[in-house]
């Protein structure tokens, strides 16, 4: 009985604090009650993880974290044990009610989506999202996607003084790309590029993503009540043109959501770290400027290199799970370092190097399982497209600031990196 009047109080205090963490949000002093092996997931050093992240893979690939209040989670920093994790469906769970219960969000705030969804609901999703990102379909897509890079590329060129490779390369290709995708207005981009790196920021309050989700989620309800009327060409129209009333508004709205949360944010801190290893590597930039069968090679060791995504949605055990010789308990939370496991000696011998000799095959960039990311292909083709025609039209180009200088993201899912700012010639 005591046990259980102890759990209530922990459970409490633990509401508690959530609470006061979503008015206040996270500042320095909340930062200081969370477990450096936990921080050590979302943290860099440059380019590289944190020595810290190495250290607790080798001394254990699976280790638990004592969150505030005796809330438990588990950190998975292992390549063959982060596999195991994000391919057991049966054994974990991505659905938005537990991440609800853990996190003290109301459950309404959901967004829906393939990334907070279970099987049956997620492989219905998926399979009405599956057939618009097969390579058949998406090669309508490849023409778009060079015209936008040449096109930033013009405007780059017309610029004098130092040009920002994130505000005029890496974030425009991605946002111009999904809007060409979902069939959305190009003129949203902005609001799109705010809303989908809100969500990633945890210095803005836990609940600070949700928001940006329930924004972005309100835009979509618009925009799919005007595919209803009148269905385009693009992703969303094709679905309501196949599937009619069988999907309806709100998991119409869930997909678009997700697929902007994934597709942009994502290739978007890719393309701009990826920028950042050829200004550091003038060697790798002349292989890819005069080899166009290097842009293949020199993409796969990019997502494994910088792992801009450096953790996975929240596991949570269906029910006592054993990994690597480690039970987790059922009901408490699992977090992937894919950063970690991309780094890991058991898969790829990393000697903290870029290496275009290397074949990081099976890397765990885009996730593992059924989560895994559904827009790998199409974040493939813009990267494919971007670094190369990059490299080709200014291969002079050079950092217009000292390298200690440049801000780099000091806590953050995503990993990425401010600005960018080069002298072209």
């Amino acid at each position: 009985m005591r046990t259980t009047f102890r759990s209530r109080f922990t459970a409490r205090i633990g509401r508690t604090y959530l609470a006061r963490l979503q008015k206040h949000g996270i500042g320095s002093s909340t930062i200081r009650l969370l477990p450096e092996d936990l921080l050590a997931l979302l943290r860099r050093d440059g380019l590289d993880p944190v020595e810290r992240l190495a250290g607790l893979r080798a001394r254990t690939p699976v280790s638990k974290v004592q969150l505030p209040f005796g809330m438990n989670a588990w950190v998975v920093t292992g390549y063959e044990e982060s596999k195991a994790v994000l391919g057991s469906a049966d054994g974990f769970s991505t659905d938005f009610a537990h991440l609800a219960v853990n996190a003290g969000v109301a459950a309404e705030q959901s967004p829906g989506g393939l990334g907070f969804s279970d099987p049956p609901v997620h492989t219905r999703l998926r399979r009405i999202l599956t057939p618009e990102f097969t390579m058949r379909r998406l090669r309508r897509l490849a023409p778009r996607i060079d015209a936008i890079v040449e096109e930033r590329l013009d405007s780059m060129e017309e610029r004098d003084g130092p040009v920002d490779l994130v505000q005029e390369f890496a974030l425009p290709v991605p946002s111009l790309t999904i809007c060409e995708l979902l069939g959305v207005p190009y003129g949203d981009r902005e609001d799109f590029q705010q809303l989908a790196m809100d969500r990633f920021d945890l210095f803005g309050g836990t609940t600070a993503p949700f928001g940006a989700m329930s924004q972005s989620l309100a835009y979509f309800r618009n925009v799919v009540r005007m595919q209803r009327e009148d269905p385009g060409d693009g992703l969303l129209g094709m679905i309501v043109k196949e599937h009619g009333d069988s999907v309806d508004d709100e998991e119409l709205a869930g997909l678009a959501d997700g697929v902007l949360t994934g597709g942009f944010e994502t290739t978007a801190s890719t393309i701009a770290l990826g920028s950042h290893v050829l200004l550091q590597n003038r060697d790798v930039l002349e292989r890819i400027r005069r080899d166009d069968t290097m842009a293949a090679r020199f993409v796969e060791e990019a997502l494994r290199y910088l792992s801009a995504v450096q953790i996975a949605f929240p596991r949570f055990a269906r029910h006592d799970v054993e990994i690597a010789g480690v039970v987790i308990p059922r009901g408490d939370m699992v977090l992937c370092s894919l950063s970690g496991a991309n780094r890991d000696a058991s898969y790829v011998r990393d000697d903290g190097r870029f290496d275009l000799s290397r074949n990081p095959a099976g890397h765990l960039a885009f996730g593992h399982g059924i989560h895994r990311c559904i827009g790998a292909e199409l974040a493939r083709m813009e990267l494919r497209a971007a670094y190369p025609a990059l490299a080709r039209r200014f291969p002079r180009m050079r950092l217009a600031v000292p390298p200690q200088d440049l801000a780099f993201r000091k806590l953050s899912i995503v990993y990425g990196i401010e600005s960018l700012p080069v002298h072209l010639r």
